[in-house]
């Protein structure tokens, strides 16, 4: 389901909308706070905060993260999203964009983006009850640290 890295990290690269639903589902039910990044390949500040999240996640083994990788911004509008994927495609109902297509199983992933209100790569959401509660926009590993610090610090411990 997901890609799983030979070191075992601690970091689920989520990749399908079906997948983002299980993992946010099954938080929910166990009543577990969640940090995700929003990451793309493209985008090089995005790319150096990935061991950032690594070392994060390690540090919080009880709080579930999660990679949403998305594949390409063409404003700062993510409902203007564009995805390369091979795979089950649907045209876009984007206006004027009728030529474009989204895979339809990562439609989902757009959604949970656009809700969360994720404009920029490299964004940062920390989520309990699957609701958002913080969220960090851009690469500063050092603010990202102390967010995520308070935010585990934040919850009780029969909890995380």
């Amino acid at each position: 389901m997901e890609s799983e890295a030979t070191n075992k990290s601690r970091v689920v690269m989520v990749e399908s909308g079906e997948s983002w639903d299980f993992y946010i589902s099954q938080a929910t039910t166990q009543t577990r706070p969640i940090a995700v990044h929003f990451t793309a390949s493209w985008c090089l500040p995005s790319v150096a905060m990935n061991p950032v999240f690594e070392d994060l996640a390690s540090s919080h083994p009880d709080i579930p993260c999660f990679s949403l990788l998305m594949w390409m911004l063409s404003s700062a509008i993510f409902t203007k999203i564009r995805l390369q994927i091979f795979g089950d495609l649907i045209p876009s109902h984007e206006a004027g964009n009728e030529h474009r297509v989204v895979s339809s199983g990562n439609f989902i992933l757009m959604e949970a983006a656009a809700k969360m209100e994720v404009k920029a790569m490299t964004t940062f959401v920390l989520m309990k009850d699957s609701a958002q509660v913080d969220k960090i926009v851009g690469a500063n590993p050092e603010e990202i640290r102390k967010r995520i610090d308070s935010f585990v610090q934040s919850i009780p411990s029969n909890i995380a």
